[in-house]
This record gives C-alpha cells, structure tokens and sequence, in this order.
C-alpha cells in the first residue's frame, strides 16, 4: 500500500462543480469510502478508448508517488489491449523501458514498466 485517498477528493475532482450530491446516481452512492493507490493498473474490462489516458494518469501518479516500477495487466487474448499498451508507453517521455512481466506476475498478459529518473 502506498497511499490511501479519500473518496470525497477523487469524487469532487471527477464531477462538475455544479453537480449537487442528489445527482449522482446509486452506483456512485455505493462506492467504497477509500481509494487504495497500488503499482498494478488492471485493464481488463476498460473501454479501449478512454486506455492510453489512464495509463498516462497512472504513470504520472506514480511520479509524484515516487513508484519506480509499475505493472499494467492487459490480458492475454487476441493482444489488442497489449498493443494499445505499448503505443502509449512508447509515446509517453518519462518511460524508462517496459518489457513482458515475469511469469510469476502474469508474463506476457502484463507488462512491467520502469519510470525514468
């Protein structure tokens, strides 16, 4: 564990000024009241097109957290989401390098990132 964020911060972050609380629905009611920040970025049912934006918040997350090394769990499958993965770790300047995890860690269904210094 390396932090824990309230839920009240991320949620005032992630809507509108204006929403009033009787607006947001039950779903969101229903959310736990703290956030656990890890070094693992789990991809696996995410909208492919909201993916190289979480994964650049993930990253610059883990700068300011000081995180060295993170891990992003793609899946096996057909590899779509592990080639949209390195399109973005490619394009993002504060990766180091990133590379198949070990097999302990998911192999080739994740991928170890190194953050540059």
């Amino acid at each position: 564990m390396i932090e824990i964020i309230s839920l009240d911060r991320v949620t005032q972050f992630l809507t509108y000024p204006d929403c009033e609380d009787e607006e947001m629905d039950d779903q969101s009611k229903k959310m736990p009241q703290y956030i656990k920040v890890t070094d693992v970025l789990d991809l696996h049912g995410t909208d492919p097109k909201i993916i190289p934006e979480m994964i650049d918040d993930f990253i610059a997350n883990a700068m300011l957290l000081g995180i060295p090394t993170l891990r992003i769990i793609h899946g096996k499958g057909q590899s779509r989401l592990k080639l949209l993965t390195y399109k973005t770790l490619e394009q993002n300047k504060f990766v180091k390098k990133y590379y198949d995890a070990p097999v302990e860690l998911g192999h080739w269904g994740a991928t170890i990132v190194e953050i540059a210094n």
